[in-house]
This record gives C-alpha cells, structure tokens and sequence, in this order.
C-alpha cells in the first residue's frame, strides 16, 4: 500500500447524507438511487467526520426502498394540469464499527475500533467500494508484525483480502468457535491448530472428545511421493485394554489426584442418612494416608504444609481396609463395661461398596488401575512435563483423546485433567511460565449450563470457570468449541472475547450468541443460518472489524468429514464381518491398537 489516502471519494460516489443518529446506529437518507442495488446488508459505509481527514465506518445492516407519490413538475404545455409521478425513498440503517484517519499524528491511514464522535446531520456518507475496499481492507492487518499475524481465511465483502487476527489477542483473552454440526467447526479447529504449530514453542491441549484429531499426529501422506505432516503428538485417557500393557501414549490420572470433592462426587450418594458419616472417614483417612506417604519419603517440608487435597500417592487398598476396619469395629472388655459396635459400626458399608464397584470396572481403570510406579512419589513431575515441557523434536500440539472415557465420569475426568495443569501453572514461577491453551472440543459435554449439571458436572465446571475468570493472569487460556451453544456454561462463553461463529440453526443457540454480543454488533449475527460451510462470522478483540470470512483449507483435515450418503449407498456395500468385529469392541470397551 501506498503513502496515499486509503479513502478517496469524489461526489459521484456520495450515498446520501445522515438524517438520524443514535448511539450506535445512523439513518442515512439515500440520495444517489444509482448505488443502493450496491449497498447490500453488511456493506461497508463512510461517514465524514468532523474534519476531512476522519471517517466513521459502519456496516449496514437494513437497506430499505419505499415509493412514495408526489407533485411532479408541471408541463409547459398544459400548466393548468396537476400531475403527480411516483418517487423512490431510499434508506440504509448503519452501524458504527470504527474511525478512519488519513493523518493521525505522525502516522497515516490509521484505522481502530469504535467511534471517537457522533456524526453530525447532513454529513456525507459514502459506499466503500472496488479500490477503496481493497485498501481499506488491507489497514485491518498492516500494524500486525509477522510474529502475531494469525492467517484465518478471505474477507467474504472483497475475496482479495486476507483475513488477518492478533494471535496473541485470540488466545489471550478466550475464545469461542461455535456451529452446528457439519457447518467446517473441526475444519476451523485444525486450520488453527495448523496455524499455531508453526510457532517454535507452541504450548496447545486439545481434549478430544471423539478421537477425530488423530488425524493431525498420524496423517496419511497425500499421495506416493509426499511425505506426510505431523503437527501434533497423540495421547489418550487409557482404555479398559491399555491397563495390562500401556502404550506409551496412555494417559493414567490415579485416583490420589483428585481433590476430596472430586472423588466425593463419584463415590458417595448424598441422599444416604449416613452421607455425612462417610465424607468424614474418607476424608480422614486420606489425609492420614498421604501424610504416612510423606513420611515414608522424607518430605518434611511437603508434610508441614499439606493438606487432604494435595496430589500426593496413597495406597487405595490400604484405604478400604481402614474405611472396612471402622465399619466393622467391635469394642470388647476392658475397653468398654460391655461389648457393642463401634461409633462407625455398620455406617459405612454402602460407600465401601460403592468404592470397590467403581475401583473394579474397568472402564475406570486409568483411575483405579494406573501402573505400579504411579505410586512413586515423583511419578506426577514426569508425566506432566511431557504435556507441558515438550522436547524440542516434538510437536508443541497435544491431542488427548477421551473417546473411551464413560460418559457418566467425563466432566470429572476433563475437571481433573485441566485443574492439575491449571495448578502447576499457577504455582510454576512466574517467570519460567510458557503460556499454553486448553482446545474443549464439544464443551456441551462436560461443561453445561450450571442449573443443569449434577454433582459431577459441577466438579468440572468450577475448574474450567475458574480458568475463564482467572487463567489469563498465569499463562492459561481457553479455545472453547461447541455445536450447542445453549448448553454451554455461560459463564465461560462470556469470559470469551473472541468469538468465530459459523452456520447456527437452531434460534436458542443463535439468541445465547446475540447476547454474548454488544447491543449495535447484534444485527451482524442474523445471517448466521445462511452461512456457508466453511464461513464464519469473526467477532472480537482480535479482529478490528467484525468480518464475515471464508476460513482457508486446512493441509491436514481432522476425521469428521461429513459422510456422502447417497453416493456411499450406490458404491459401497454394508461389511458384515465389520459388524461381527465392532461388536467384540463393543464387548471389550476397547478398540484394537493401531501401529
């Protein structure tokens, strides 16, 4: 770009001129009728400002045509004659986004958000259009450096421009990628991971709830002489089969990591009389038993300070017998004048049950069946930092798979795994801390609406709000994704400050977008059921202008591509021995390893 004005207007492009003001939207009255059919919803609009130098920038949101009859010039024939002729009324409402400067101090073209001052009435308005759409669009990105710059896609208003976000603004502040299902939302998804992993140090935890981003650690090279792209290393929340043999990539989370209420809330029955009873033994012995741990290592320091919640290894086994122990006292002579039950005699029977059911299926193995060494004291440092201290040759992407997670324990599980991340980085020093993101795909699973969520859920909500409220102080952010926005905590979407919203249907998930929105930016929000698949609406701080996008493609595709069925149905026939094999995983709650 030039020196030069990136907006110039002569006359024969003035729209109109303004007519009503309010506090975010401008009634402009069309006096050019020639450019209307060109100002379609979501064009942008000029507005002179208070002096030549300064435009308001708008986007329109209605254009309107109403005909109205009036006196028409009399004829020089027959001036006795009143004629009338029908006449078109045209108007464009508009809403304000920014102000443009051609000289702004020492520096030129300078665009930012938000309007410094009202227009005044009668001033100018002008379509933004063929050259100076090109240059202006090219100013939403100049003072981007090549280290920020994070590539999305093409403006939708002008396919020349590249659509250009801060990338530290996107991921410092939260984010949202919102759409329903086979609207490109895992598409967008892999394009920023894509993106993201060209940075030397990147730090990104993507919770994968249905093993779709596979994909971007095991790609298939596109064809014979291609050698294929990894961007991520692969993990997963060990199966019922990883239990007897892990493979390297098996991620355990032992049951001693998880706080009191987290593993209150899998164990105890609240609506059992003894509920009370039962927490207070736990907790007890819990404690006791970390502090013998402690002991046994020679943690003086650790054991002065502890308390029952610290991730510190206790032995599970040695927990029931205790909680068994005091279920089954019996005080004999001398102890009492008479023999009779213990103070817990018969109290604690039904969380001991309770217990050893969970701590024996198998579908809860990486809780209750890690390996052996997980019981080493410094077990926990190891594994955490090849999740967040990857080695140089490794790839700073981590997919965590959760696809073989019970449904009914997937808001614990996922609570626990980013509180323990959380608190590492939020007791690390502040100056060794590299900032990382949490990508939650499907965050309607295990992160709903707080009047909908049960005991468990709720373990999982605290610590994913607790990140929302508080994460961007020590280095910790959130990529929130979802197809159901309505079910989706609403504290946290509103701790998101950027929003890529793609094609949205249903009207409850469109009404909880519009009121994450400012009141002037609602009216970009209502073509969202009209979205292409692969386009979205980009809202926030890291974009100067709220923009319709087209997303770019990414190399590598994640494994939810929508199916073709009517062309699979004429080309490919049902495997029965596919059945026959899926029904065995089925059985097994486990799918076959793959090299």
């Amino acid at each position: 770009m030039t020196d030069g004005p990136a907006l110039v207007f002569d006359d024969t492009m003035k729209l109109g001129v303004v007519t009503s003001v309010d506090t975010s939207r401008v009634l402009i009255a069309v006096e050019n009728s020639e450019l209307l059919p060109r100002a379609a919803v979501g064009s942008l609009i000029a507005i002179q400002g208070a002096t030549t130098q300064e435009f308001l920038i708008g986007t329109s949101e209605r254009v309107t045509r109403q005909l109205r009859e009036q006196a028409a010039q009399p004829d020089p024939l027959d001036p006795t004659t009143l004629a009338s002729e029908i006449v078109p009324d045209d108007a464009l409402r508009v809403v304000l986004v920014g102000t443009y400067r051609t000289v702004d101090g020492s520096s030129r073209n300078q665009f930012k958000r938000g309007a410094d001052s009202f227009p005044q009435i009668d001033r100018p308005c002008f379509l933004i259009e063929g050259a100076n759409l090109q240059r202006f669009m090219g100013l939403l990105g100049k003072d981007l450096g090549d280290d920020e710059r994070l590539e999305l896609g093409n403006f939708v208003i002008d396919q020349t421009a590249t659509a250009i976000a801060s990338g530290d603004k996107f991921f410092q502040r939260h984010a949202s990628i919102l759409g329903s299902t086979g609207s490109g939302k895992s598409w967008c998804v892999s394009l920023i991971l894509e993106r993201a992993s060209a940075r030397k140090h990147a730090n990104v935890i993507v919770l994968d709830m249905h093993g779709e981003y596979a994909s971007l650690a095991s790609p298939a090279a596109p064809d014979l002489e291609s050698k294929a792209i990894q961007i991520a290393s692969r993990f997963k929340i060990a199966g019922p089969g990883d239990l007897d043999s892990p493979p390297l990539n098996a991620i355990f989370l032992p049951y001693w990591l998880l706080n009191r209420e987290e593993m209150l809330a899998m164990i105890l029955d609240r609506s059992d009389q003894n509920a009370p009873n039962q927490a207070s033994r736990f907790t007890q012995h819990v404690k006791d038993l970390k502090e013998a741990t402690l002991i046994g290592a020679s943690k003086s320091d650790v054991q002065a300070t502890f308390t029952v919640d610290s991730p510190i290894p206790y032995s599970l086994e040695d927990l029931v017998k205790r909680l068994h122990d005091d279920d089954t006292e019996r005080l004999e002579p001398p102890q009492v004048q008479r023999a009779r039950n213990g103070e817990w005699h018969g109290k604690l029977t039904r969380f001991i049950s309770r217990l050893k059911s969970k701590s024996e299926d198998r579908r809860y193995g990486f809780l209750f069946k890690p390996p052996t060494d997980s019981n080493n004291y410094d077990w926990l440092g190891s594994q955490l930092s090849r999740l967040l201290a990857s080695p140089d040759d490794s790839p700073g992407i981590k997919i965590i798979d959760f696809s073989e997670v019970p449904f009914d324990v997937l808001p614990v599980v996922t609570g626990v795994f980013a509180r323990l991340l959380y608190d590492i980085q939020f007791w690390m020093e502040p100056k060794k801390r590299t900032p990382f993101v949490f990508v939650c795909d499907e965050a309607h699973l295990y992160l709903p609406v707080r009047e909908d969520a049960d005991s468990v859920a709720k373990q999982a909500l605290y610590s994913f709000e607790r990140i929302a409220k508080e994460g961007r102080k020590y280095g910790v952010s959130l990529l929130v994704v979802s197809q159901r926005p309505s079910d989706v905590s609403r504290t946290i979407l509103s701790q998101c400050n950027n929003f890529l919203v793609l094609r949205l249907t249903n009207d409850q998930d469109q009404n909880v977008v519009r009121r994450l929105m400012p009141d002037s930016l609602a009216g970009v929000l209502d073509g969202l059921p009209l979205l292409d698949t692969g386009e979205a609406i980009l809202v926030g701080d890291a974009i100067l202008l709220p923009a319709r996008i087209k997303l770019n493609r990414p190399r590598i595709e994640p494994l939810s591509q929508t199916r073709e069925f009517w062309t699979e149905w004429g080309e490919k026939a049902p495997d029965a021995n596919a059945v026959i094999e899926a029904v065995e995983t089925l059985r097994r709650q486990s799918r076959p390893k793959t090299e």
